[in-house]
């Protein structure tokens, strides 16, 4: 792609409004340029995410408005018109980025039915079934930072576009060679064609009921809910509304929220990065907590389907959860509650990530469960649940992944903090009224199980140049694969792009049933670690692995892991 002839088109043509060109006509660093048009804004397999800006790699109205004739085209193509629901989040121009979504799906003939305001995504995933749409968009970026936005599809199971969907979708959008193509009515028209329908209340109050419908301990949160005290920050996105709601319907007295991240704004005034993995996004729920001598603190992510969680141990320190840490404790509490009050299906299962907490697959033995395990990313767990529907042989209770996002129940099909926060504090109530901490509980599965522990390193690399060394720490690895990680003798290689898992000591190969995709893992004696890019980011994503007899045992381990795998891929 010449990016110097694809910059001056969109400095001079007049189809391209007064703002873009001036905007673009203003920077002066051909670096800049170069990365604003080296390349189309990829639409990946779950959709689009990059940088608000003009440019054919940037998210802005002509980019959204290309990836939506696409997915009308092939909306159109399956059923002749079909309906969508849409929507977004509390980030810079998801707002408009979703009511231009909605007009061109009108103008082909498609009926939207649009949030009137911002809402979490597990809720859009719910509506789709709820409406019987044939598709649905929410414009969110997820944690990423300020100057993000992004574009994800689901289709009619509620679930993210997997397999074929995603690669026929991706292939009319790229049928789009000239943005004046895309299809477009004024709001008025759309509305007195009964095109375009706003969507809120009622479709609220259903979703919060299927929520409250996962709760097994009413007694627990009953007896504990003037006692047990709540932290909940929303960082300034989504997940305040329904949050909220939902805790207090369900009782808990004493919820408390971060006046400062309580309200929507897609600046995140008092964030860097409005991540609940990120331990600074804590600091102001952390204050409150300590304030207040709270038992546990919950953020959820922007757009409110991620969960991250600290909780007050017995010496007044608030611990860390890692998004494996809070899965299994919601796991072990959801399968133990099911098991004593007699509700554990004969077919029960979990699903987990290839990435995710190796001890699932002792807490799945140990309640009876089958255990499947998808490549990295929700929309794989979403895709079981339609699976297990079609062929009857197993019942979804639970999923999670490492990345801190988790589901009970099937009312969503995708990762959703609303119910993941309900049942932590159905838990947490449960736990109390045992007197014990979720830390205390922590440190009982682990006494349990083992103590494995888990962690990951992201590095960023930006651009062209980036992408390229991206791509060479993969052939590497690929190609001239190690015999040994930390220490640790390498046990078997998988390769998801050849679809092939091979025992070093046999070299027997063996296939693997999941789709192809570029991650590279390896099993060790006492552990794995695993290389993936990330298909939203400019990233190349390191995981690690371990199982040790003790908490010191294993720290030692995953640091020698992370230590010895990033100097072997030269990455920082």
């Amino acid at each position: 792609m010449d990016y110097k002839s694809e910059y001056k088109k969109w400095c001079t043509d007049d189809f391209f409004d007064i703002e873009t060109r001036t905007e673009l006509k203003s920077i002066k660093d051909e670096k800049e340029i170069e990365d604003r048009f080296y390349k189309h804004l990829s639409f990946g397999t779950g959709g689009l995410r990059g940088i608000i800006g003009a440019g054919t790699n940037r998210m802005n109205i002509y980019t959204v408005g290309k990836a939506t004739q696409g997915l009308a085209d092939f909306i159109v193509k399956q059923t002749q018109s079909g309906s969508a629901v849409i929507a977004y989040d509390s980030r810079k121009m998801s707002k408009e980025f979703a009511l231009d979504t909605a007009l061109i799906f009108a103008a082909n003939g498609i009926k939207a039915y649009i949030f009137e305001s911002l809402r979490p995504t597990p809720e859009l995933s719910f509506a789709v079934r709820e409406l019987k749409a044939t598709a649905g968009v929410v414009i969110t970026a997820s944690h990423n930072p300020p100057q993000y936005n992004g574009y994800k599809v689901y289709w009619t199971d509620g679930g993210q576009i997997v397999y074929p969907y995603d690669k026929l979708i991706i292939d009319e959008i790229n049928k789009i060679q000239d943005y004046s193509s895309i299809k477009k009515i004024g709001i008025k028209e759309a509305q007195d064609k009964g095109l375009v329908n706003f969507i809120g209340e009622e479709i609220d109050e259903k979703f919060i009921n299927a929520v409250k419908n996962t709760v097994i301990n009413f007694e627990a949160i009953k007896a504990t809910s003037k006692d047990l005290k709540i932290v909940y920050t929303p960082l300034n996105g989504t997940g305040y509304m329904l949050v909220t709601r939902v805790l207090k319907e369900l009782g808990f007295k004493n919820v408390y929220t971060v006046e400062e991240q309580s309200e929507p704004n897609g600046n995140f005034p008092t964030l860097k990065y409005p991540n609940p993995e990120d331990p600074d996004a804590f600091k102001l729920a952390l204050r409150l907590a300590k304030k207040v001598d709270a038992d546990i603190v919950l953020a959820t992510d922007p757009d409110a389907d991620r969960l991250g969680v600290y909780a007050k141990d017995t010496n007044g320190v608030y611990m860390a959860f890692t998004g494996n840490m809070s899965g299994l404790l919601i796991a072990e509490y959801e399968f133990s509650q099911r098991r004593e009050r007699g509700l554990m299906p004969e077919n029960g299962t979990m699903v987990t990530t290839i990435v995710s907490s190796d001890m699932a697959f002792d807490i799945a033995k140990e309640y009876g469960l089958e255990i499947k395990e998808v490549l990295t990313g929700f929309k794989y767990i979403g895709e079981q649940i339609k699976l297990f529907e079609k062929n009857g042989k197993n019942k979804f209770l639970f999923g999670f992944e490492e990345s801190y996002g988790c589901l009970v129940g099937e009312h969503s099909r995708d990762k959703d903090a609303v119910v993941a926060v309900t049942k932590l504090c159905e838990a947490a109530a449960y736990y109390k009224t045992k007197s014990l901490t979720l830390c205390e509980q922590m440190r009982n599965i682990y006494k349990k199980y083992g103590y494995y522990i888990e962690t990951l390193r992201s590095v960023t690399l930006s651009g062209a140049d980036g992408a390229k060394k991206i791509a060479n720490v993969m052939d590497r690895f690929r190609n001239v694969p190690p015999n040994k990680i930390g220490g640790q003798n390498v046990v078997a290689k998988r390769d998801y792009m050849t679809g092939v898992r091979t025992d070093i000591r046999s070299g027997k190969e063996e296939r693997i049933e999941l789709p192809k995709s570029n991650v590279l893992y390896y099993e060790l004696l006492n552990g794995w670690c695993c290389l993936r890019p990330s298909g939203t980011e400019p990233k190349i994503k390191f995981y690690f692995g371990i199982k040790a007899d003790d908490k010191e045992k294993a720290e030692k381990g995953i640091d020698m892991l992370v230590k010895e795998l990033l100097k072997m891929a030269e990455v920082e």
